[in-house]
């Protein structure tokens, strides 16, 4: 089975400020990103990015869909990560918010980058970060992380015993029931407005479909389909273009078959959204 992506404390925590005296802050096309569209982190750095239409100020580098080193590395990051830490030998793995004006790495750190995009960069967009939402935009990433993407994992993992498997697909369940209920009355995940927790649920259920659904049995993924509202709202995302123009579901299956060693199970047949078709109904209807 494919591995979880690591959510290890990256080596480079810089942050952007509002002004000169922070050492980094912002101003229009000093710093590059440095995005794999099929690693879930970069995409929903992709995605935040293109719903704060930093397009010009901000450019992104994009890498191929399936890293060409170990550990996810990118050849073409080895000069950044070995500029910014003497005798570097870690993996050089997206996704990298680099400065031009130094040719240093800012941040490898996806919450940390997703928020300074918002708060620093996205005075012209939507405000997707309200302050003093922080917690509750971290808890649904923690339900996101732990509840979905990790619960998937080890339910799926070759060799599992039962009693351990049945354990997490009830946190599975337990988390998809959560965010079901989340959107009985409302349009969004943290309300009526779409923030940066949006697109973290988005994305994490695009790996569920396209990645983790794979290793579940057909039972498993029949409960996971069994949550209409969310499951719409995924599908209503996937039709705006910030969202569905950077799905790349070829690499995406290229990635996880170039490194997976888990048995495909029966739930692997049982595809929960075509989002190709759903980005294309955005496209017909706009």
């Amino acid at each position: 089975m494919l591995a979880a992506p690591s959510t290890a404390t990256p080596p480079f925590r810089g942050r952007i400020g509002c002004d000169t005296r922070s050492g980094y802050y912002a101003a229009p096309h000093r710093y590059r990103l440095h995005l794999s569209l099929t690693c879930p982190y970069c995409l929903q750095i992709a995605i935040t990015h293109s719903l704060l239409g930093l397009g010009e100020a901000l450019p992104v580098i994009l890498l191929p869909a399936v890293p060409d080193g170990p550990e996810g590395s990118h050849a073409a990051l080895r000069p950044l990560y070995e500029a910014s830490a003497h005798q570097y030998r870690g993996p050089a793995a997206a996704p990298v918010l680099s400065d031009g004006w130094t040719g240093r790495i800012v941040s490898t750190h996806t919450p940390d980058i997703l928020r300074d995009l918002a708060r620093q960069f996205g005075d012209r967009g939507p405000e997707l970060q309200h302050y003093g939402t922080e917690d509750q935009i971290d808890a649904i990433g923690r339900l996101c992380e732990q509840g979905i993407n990790e619960a998937a994992q080890r339910a799926g993992q070759p060799g599992v015993d039962g009693t351990a498997r049945d354990a997490a697909l009830g946190t599975l369940f337990g988390a998809l029931d959560e965010l079901e209920q989340r959107l009985v009355f409302q349009d969004h995940v943290m309300g009526g407005e779409l923030t940066t927790a949006d697109v973290q649920v988005w994305v994490t259920l695009l790996q569920l479909d396209t990645v983790h659904r794979r290793h579940l049995d057909a039972a498993a993924v029949h409960r996971i389909v069994g949550h209409p509202r969310l499951w719409g709202y995924a599908r209503r995302l996937a039709s705006l273009p910030a969202f569905g123009s950077h799905l790349d579901l070829d690499g995406i299956d290229r990635r996880h078959d170039a490194h997976c060693r888990g048995l495909e199970s029966a739930g692997a047949a049982v595809q929960i959204v075509d989002w190709a078709a759903a980005y294309a109904a955005g496209e017909q209807a706009g």
